[in-house]
């Protein structure tokens, strides 16, 4: 018997949804019963359009080379490690991740999830591991099904919407105690590895953290949580988004990243044995400084991305690093010898944890390798340091195409997938025209 079909068999489980994570990190696929999962498995014949990692986030399709317009199709093979009960369901349903490959077995170079573990495969090679904690913020809102309006803080338990900023407020977390409470449920019984969940600094914003883990499978489990927060949070009458920046007057949401490397002993790297910080740990600091600004793209990949990252607003606008300084898109917490660690602040929520993990984790590789000094650390105000990140999508875009090194070792056939649609999704928003632009421009210019 299959590990799939024993553990299909042991929870009842009567439908499956195969999940293919986009390149925007959304899940696309399969709902199939479970017996139609299992055959397909045995015969190796689940097929998709291979068309689905060229899916604009606005439901496009990009490419113009013969293979775009055939759209073969690709062999889905699910990854059972990623099995988990789907709540929420009438039908005994679970989620698993598939894999998807070419017909010769080869993985498919485009997938997310192929591109992170191929950076993985580097540290492999030199008997690494990495280890990731993300920390996942958003915001519940009030529903809007105009998206002309903008959007407004929900109605809490007392009836009435926060109006003012409420950073770890238990008071303002119980507002919402109804819909945590369905999360925290669900969370278990998708068997997520959550640790702690606070109310961060703006209107109905929430953040939770990870426990640390294996690199894909908290990718997995981040969108996940999403997908079962978004249904969760509708069943209670209000959004749930993970958008950068959602409300103009309110900081933005971020996917910090809690990032070490163990040895095969599972030694911590980053730190010497009597405890200060080793070098391998300031060499990965030096890769994150020179080449993150290079991807920047992977980690903030829409529009709106780049609206979170301004001066004071609880997000980073440039690469220093300091001890316990939250002011800098590079951390190092306060930590013992086994917990030594780097926390990567530049991630917006809206990115693809496959994508964004795989940024932070090619840098401080090459940061290692090639033996990068980091600057020195900043001490205070980190914003009084020159903005070293892309302004815009289209800057962070221009830096990326021009980063050659980091296209070979991410993949030429994804680098090239991944340009095009995001150069075609930035076409679709120029040709947009504003509220801003009506207001202050239609009887004046």
């Amino acid at each position: 018997m299959s590990a799939l079909k024993d553990w299909i068999e042991r929870r009842g489980v009567a439908e499956v949804e195969c999940l293919i994570p986009d390149m925007n990190g959304v899940v696309r696929g399969k709902v199939l019963p479970a017996a139609k999962l299992l055959q397909g498995e045995e015969l190796d014949n689940l097929r998709m359009p291979s068309s689905v990692f060229t899916v604009t986030v606005t439901g496009d399709y990009t490419g113009d080379d013969a293979e775009a317009y055939q759209d073969p199709d690709m062999t889905l093979r699910p990854d059972v490690s990623s099995l988990c009960v789907a709540p929420g369901f009438k039908t005994p349903t679970a989620f698993v991740f598939a894999d998807a490959h070419h017909s010769d077995g080869t993985p498919w170079a485009s997938s997310p999830r192929h591109v992170l573990k191929k950076v993985l495969s580097l540290y492999e090679a030199r008997g690494w591991t990495p280890v990731v904690a993300p920390e996942l913020e958003f915001y519940l809102t009030a529903l809007n099904p105009d998206p002309d309006l903008p959007l407004t803080p929900p109605l809490g338990r007392s009836g009435r919407p926060e109006t003012s900023p409420q950073p770890y407020g238990l008071e303002a977390i119980t507002e919402y105690e109804d819909l945590i409470e369905v999360i925290y449920e669900h969370a278990e019984t998708a068997e997520l590895d959550l640790d702690t969940m606070i109310h961060e600094s703006g209107t109905a914003q929430l953040e939770v953290n990870f426990k640390h883990g294996e690199a894909v499978r908290l990718s997995d489990q981040v969108l996940v949580f999403k997908r079962l927060v978004r249904q969760a949070a509708l069943k209670h009458g209000v959004y749930a988004t993970f958008m950068a920046k959602p409300m103009e007057n309110q900081p933005g949401s971020a996917m910090h990243l809690h990032i070490s490397v163990v040895d095969r002993e599972g030694n911590n790297l980053f730190a010497r044995p009597d405890g200060a910080d080793s070098t391998p740990f300031r060499h990965f600091i030096g890769g994150l400084q020179t080449y993150l600004p290079e991807v920047a793209p992977l980690f903030a990949p829409n529009v709106n991305s780049f609206r979170r990252m301004r001066p004071s607003h609880s997000a980073p606008i440039n690469v220093q690093w300091g001890v316990d300084n939250r002011s800098c898109g590079l951390r190092a917490p306060i930590s013992d010898r086994d917990n030594r660690r780097i926390e990567v602040r530049l991630p917006g929520a809206d990115a693809n944890p496959y994508l964004a993990i795989a940024s932070s984790l090619i840098s401080g590789y090459l940061g290692i390798t090639e033996a990068i000094e980091p600057s020195a650390p900043a001490v205070g105000n980190a914003y009084s340091h020159a903005r070293t990140l892309p302004k815009t999508l289209e800057e962070a875009m221009e830096r990326f195409n021009a980063c050659t090194k980091l296209h070979e070792l991410l993949g030429e056939s994804f680098v090239r997938t991944f340009m095009a649609i995001k150069i075609a999704e930035l076409e679709a928003f120029q040709g947009v025209i504003s509220s801003w632009e009506r207001d202050h421009l239609l009887l004046k210019v």
